[in-house]
């Protein structure tokens, strides 16, 4: 082969690897949060790739379960964005919870705890465990979900009574999700 042919064949696989590892940079695998201990992964999952939630968490007047004559808010459902470390929108967070990705790839799963974040205001930090994940893609075999470096978020502070069963609010708010896997 000319050498002609052999710089400008090592330079497309090089423009085309750099390509590659540039779309894959948003979801490069990072170390793992400091966290209380009950919101610890099990080991044996490493984490995978982390995204920036954004948006709105509803919230509901409810009667509480345990003392129907006292009111409170209550999260109703997330609504966000997520997002890769270069502010890309991936994908989206919603009720269930269900974080889905672009890709048509998503996760749900089950809270296992929760722990108040470090600073006041802020909703608490999360450990959830993915039920099976829905695609082939980024989602697939994602274990475990943290919600750490909770900004805002907490339920609103207007009163909730008999008289508001049912009044609807939203509350802005961003943390950071870790997923992890096996």
């Amino acid at each position: 082969m000319h050498p002609m042919f052999r710089s400008s064949a090592l330079l497309t696989a090089t423009v085309v690897s750099s390509g590659l590892l540039a779309a894959c940079a948003g979801m490069m695998p990072t170390s793992v949060p400091e966290v209380p201990s009950a919101l610890a992964v099990p080991a044996g999952n490493k984490v995978a790739f982390v995204y920036k939630g954004s948006g709105l968490l509803n919230y509901e007047c409810r009667a509480k379960a345990d003392a129907p004559t006292e009111f409170a808010w209550v999260l109703a459902s997330p609504d966000a964005a997520l997002k890769d470390k270069n502010d890309a929108l991936v994908g989206k967070y919603y009720g269930g919870p269900t974080w889905e990705h672009a890709d048509g790839s998503k996760v749900t799963g089950k809270q296992l705890a929760v722990a108040p974040a470090p600073t006041p205001g802020n909703i608490p930090w999360q450990l959830v465990q993915a039920t099976p994940t829905t695609g082939s893609m980024v989602m697939n075999g994602v274990t475990y979900i943290q919600r750490v470096n909770t900004n805002a978020g907490v339920a609103p502070a207007d009163p909730c009574t008999a008289a508001t069963v049912a009044a609807k609010k939203q509350v802005r708010y961003s943390a950071d999700y870790y997923f992890y896997k096996a």
